[in-house]
């Protein structure tokens, strides 16, 4: 079966890498997921009123760290496959 990272923690995974990598708090990140059917999976990530998007290859690499760093799993012989969820939102299966 596997492992499924739900959406708050998709976020907390962006808020985290971006505290680390701009030099903030966690908290001073904000993250807005989003899904659209030609562009796929993103995020608007805001840091300090600046605003970035992520594709979702920039969201499965924090995906990666976190799986790494929270997860302790060996981060690049874990499949990730982001999914729209109807239920939970957007999702991150492992396997």
């Amino acid at each position: 079966m596997a492992q499924i990272i739900n959406e708050q923690d998709i976020i907390n995974a962006i808020c985290l890498s971006q505290a680390y990598h701009k030099n903030v708090r966690p908290e001073d990140v904000t993250v807005e997921l989003m899904y659209d059917d030609e562009t796929g999976f993103g995020a608007e990530v805001e840091v300090a009123g600046q605003a970035e998007i992520f594709d979702t290859s920039a969201m499965i690499g924090t995906l990666r760290v976190w799986i790494k760093d929270v997860l302790h799993g060996d981060p690049f012989s874990t499949s990730i496959e982001l999914v729209l969820d109807d239920e939970e939102g957007i999702i991150a299966k492992l396997s």
